[in-house]
């Protein structure tokens, strides 16, 4: 499968919010509430995209926008000298395919490119999908956590 990747534009957004509300419901399951596309969250998402901090990218198959990462400098803990891995997501009908692979290597370089030499990211506990794929992609748990317990942080050297 050819997958190409590249940067995010605002005219993505409606695309890029379809597939986080997918894979959010999909993954998280009954660990969140299911979220819903609206145009709200749109909106919310390209003023995102031409104005917020967070760099963005898109996977792209046969056309069509598969996943998406975002990142940017830490913000839990507020760090300047950390990276963070803000989303990741795929296209749930897409799993397994090697997209979030391709989108993690991305980010990943980006990270370095900006600097950075250890980056962060946040999840839910409980959230075996995601700590197996982090932890495959070099990602170790720290021992930190938020919001009472519910999410768990992973770090990463960035260093080649």
């Amino acid at each position: 499968m050819t997958i190409a990747i590249r940067a995010a534009e605002a005219n993505d957004a409606p695309a890029m919010v379809q597939i986080y509300v997918d894979s959010w419901n999909e993954g998280f399951g009954e660990l969140m509430p299911h979220l819903v596309v609206d145009a709200d969250r749109i909106s919310r998402w390209t003023t995102e995209l031409t104005e917020g901090q967070t760099r963005w990218w898109i996977a792209e198959h046969g056309g069509s926008i598969v996943g998406l990462v975002g990142i940017g400098p830490s913000r839990d803990p507020v760090d300047p000298e950390l990276g963070e891995l803000d989303t990741i997501a795929v296209d749930p009908a897409r799993w397994r395919e090697g997209i979030g692979a391709a989108l993690m290597r991305t980010a990943l370089d980006a990270l370095v490119d900006a600097g950075f030499a250890e980056a962060i990211l946040w999840t839910l506990t409980g959230y075996d999908r995601g700590r197996s794929f982090y932890t495959s992609m070099g990602w170790t748990r720290d021992g930190g956590t938020r919001d009472d317990g519910h999410q768990v942080s992973f770090r990463r050297s960035l260093h080649r």
